[in-house]
């Protein structure tokens, strides 16, 4: 019933392959900044889970081995990697330090120092992060 009548149709034209390359540079405008922050922030959750997962590790430090000041009037202990390689599966910044204070009714305070978490989450810019600061 209905003839159709075939043009000679082969393609795109060029103004329509324009606007899709148009529309495309503009998606690729928007999404690559927002991927950028993305990826900036996993690297930096992942150096503050580090960061906790150390602390835990000289917890664990701790609760195997007795508390031994570091001199005899300091009530704070420094624990290094050397100390924790054992309580640690695998750790990326190799420069790092525990502090553990022992506080008037023998509770421990951890914090950490000289890692890459530190410079993330140090909000009194002493040095040291402690298990608040790294979990907030």
């Amino acid at each position: 019933m209905f003839k159709r009548v075939l043009k000679n149709e082969r393609g795109l034209t060029l103004i329509e392959l324009l606007a899709v390359i148009v529309i495309l540079g503009i998606i690729a405008a928007i999404a690559i900044p927002s991927i950028g922050g993305i990826i900036n922030k996993s690297k930096n959750d992942a150096k503050i889970a580090e960061g906790i997962q150390i602390i835990n590790a000289a917890k664990m430090y701790m609760t195997a081995n007795s508390f031994t000041p570091d001199s005899a009037n300091s009530s704070i202990q420094t624990l290094d990697q050397t100390d924790l390689n054992d309580y640690l599966d695998s750790v990326d910044d190799r420069q790092y330090e525990v502090e553990v204070h022992q506080g008037n009714s023998g509770k421990y305070t951890y914090y950490l120092k000289e890692h890459d978490s530190v410079g993330l989450v140090d909000t009194n810019n002493d040095g040291l992060a402690s298990e608040e600061e790294l979990s907030k």
